[in-house]
């Protein structure tokens, strides 16, 4: 499932089948097996010139099957999004937008305020989500007092997340409702 939807939220990309490992976190010898599996009904398509490179093949009869089964159905598990922060720091807010609520329009797909956050352990995270949902995702980090500051500021990337659909999976108290005010 983690190679097919990287197909279908990439279908213009060509991939080699080293990156198809790196961006999905399957082994090479299942993505190679994958890969055969994908080729063999037609949901791919080798690069005659380099057969090691897959690109989506766009008259897969049942693309769009695939595609509401895979990527529109809901695929935002709360917990499990939670589960990939446990120990980036203390988290006060985290927000999701774009992919996980099906809204193309986004500027981000993932908003996360805390303290003492590991900027290590955050990226490990998002690469764990991003093999999940099978595309890169747009984030933003921020400390307490900076976001209090741009949310104070009405810094446009803020205000762009806040005033547009997202949905809030972690809020602590000294971030409650006020801040979130449309003015």
């Amino acid at each position: 499932m983690k190679i097919m939807r990287l197909f279908l939220l990439n279908k213009s990309k060509t991939f080699r089948s080293k990156d198809i490992v790196n961006r999905s976190r399957v082994n090479a010898d299942t993505v190679r097996r994958e890969l055969n599996l994908l080729a063999s009904v037609g949901f791919i398509k080798k690069s005659h010139s380099a057969p090691s490179d897959f690109s989506f093949n766009h008259s897969f009869k049942y693309a769009s099957a695939f595609e509401e089964l895979l990527i529109r159905s809901d695929s935002l598990n709360k917990k499990a999004i939670l589960d990939n922060f446990k120990k980036v720091g203390r988290m006060k807010l985290v927000i999701v937008a774009g992919v996980f609520i099906k809204n193309n329009d986004s500027r981000v797909d993932l908003l996360i305020v805390g303290d003492n956050m590991k900027k290590r352990k955050i990226e490990e995270g998002i690469r764990r989500i991003e093999a999940e949902v099978g595309t890169e995702l747009a984030y933003a980090v921020f400390d307490t007092e900076d976001f209090l500051y741009r949310l104070k500021m009405y810094d446009k990337l803020v205000r762009d997340i806040l005033d547009f659909p997202h949905e809030v999976l972690l809020q602590v108290k000294e971030l409650s409702t006020p801040l979130f005010k449309k003015d």
